[in-house]
């Protein structure tokens, strides 16, 4: 059997769940822009199915996809150069995932970290749809036969099942037909921390609003947030291991060097020596210079939700004109008679 040759495609997506933040733009939004590269396919979805896993008000749940879409183009996302749409207009997703559902083993779902973190202790009363949740993450990579996935650290044992059902189907049906698909994990700042507390993950779920910066904050907000972010009152070191031990620090000067397109190593060798009463204003002057021309277009790009709906509506039309023949093509490895795309 020959070994296929995929066509190299970028597949990602992000939970339209509302507060988009520094850290969803650091380890993914900026990573998106990236790999906009011409020979690169890349497409870009708002996981609006993913989201439904827990209840989700509506009217909110409209308005964060639009959001999310505004935060996408804002960031650098070209609609002419990526494929951008919410997942519940491509039908081949939920299709896809089906067939998985039947490739994928129940011992594989149970041992997901994250089904064993969200229902904890309450599994009988969980979502279906959050236990099977991982199954539909295979299938939004694999119905555009996605080469490459850039993810987090919390995601890569999702990718890692969509590998696994990738070589099951392809060893049950004797066939090459889905790639298996290589995670794209770099940059200094994938894993963006609080900034009140190094140790924890930034989260738009933390009560305090002091410890994040929204996508949406305005360049003062911005600079008030670096300045009281909690820090220690020792000097930055010269050297990375100068950083252990100090999760507040080591946060910042990650930061700035995914900001500033550089290693933790090159910034230090900047800044080492400096207080935080220096470097934080030289933080706040580059996270403004950043962020805040995003969060201004995002608020310009809400004001015309018809423009988000339309751009929502042509990448979904783009998404399917590769997703339904790769559905099609699996349907007739399974041998599922007559069975054809709209």
């Amino acid at each position: 059997m020959t070994e296929t040759q995929f066509t190299p495609r970028v597949f990602s997506g992000i939970q339209p769940s509302g507060n988009l933040h520094l850290g969803n733009y650091l380890g993914a939004l900026k990573r998106f822009v990236d790999m906009q590269q011409p020979d690169m396919e890349t497409i870009y979805c708002m996981v609006d199915l993913h989201a439904i896993t827990v209840w989700q008000d509506p009217k909110e749940l409209a308005h964060s996809t639009r959001e999310l879409c505004a935060g996408f183009i804002a960031a650098g996302l070209d609609p002419e150069k990526s494929i951008l749409f919410n997942q519940s207009q491509v039908p081949e997703h939920a299709q896809l995932a089906w067939i998985f559902n039947c490739v994928a083993r129940m011992g594989w779902m149970q041992r997901m970290t994250q089904w064993k973190d969200k229902a904890g202790k309450n599994q009988q009363n969980a979502s279906l749809g959050l236990f099977a949740y991982p199954s539909l993450m295979a299938a939004d990579i694999l119905t555009y036969h996605a080469t490459h996935v850039p993810v987090g650290d919390d995601q890569k044992q999702h990718l890692e099942l969509t590998r696994d059902i990738a070589i099951k189907f392809n060893h049950d049906y004797g066939v090459d037909f889905f790639p298996i698909t290589e995670p794209v994990i770099e940059g200094a700042a994938t894993r963006v921390m609080s900034l009140r507390d190094g140790s924890k993950k930034m989260s738009k779920s933390d009560p305090s609003d002091m410890s994040r910066i929204n996508m949406t904050d305005d360049a003062d907000t911005i600079a008030k947030k670096i300045r009281k972010a909690k820090t220690d009152p020792e000097a930055l070191p010269s050297e990375l291991d100068g950083l252990d031990e100090r999760p507040e620090a080591r946060n910042l000067v990650n930061i700035y060097a995914a900001l500033s397109d550089q290693t933790a190593e090159q910034v230090l060798a900047e800044v080492g020596g400096k207080q935080f009463g220096e470097f934080k204003p030289m933080l706040a002057e580059l996270a403004v210079s950043k962020l805040a021309p995003i969060s201004s277009e995002m608020a310009r790009l809400m004001g015309e939700e018809a423009e988000i709906d339309q751009i929502l509506a042509k990448g979904a039309e783009k998404a399917r004109a590769i997703a339904a023949p790769i559905l099609q093509q699996t349907y007739e490895i399974v041998g599922m008679v007559g069975a054809k795309q709209g």
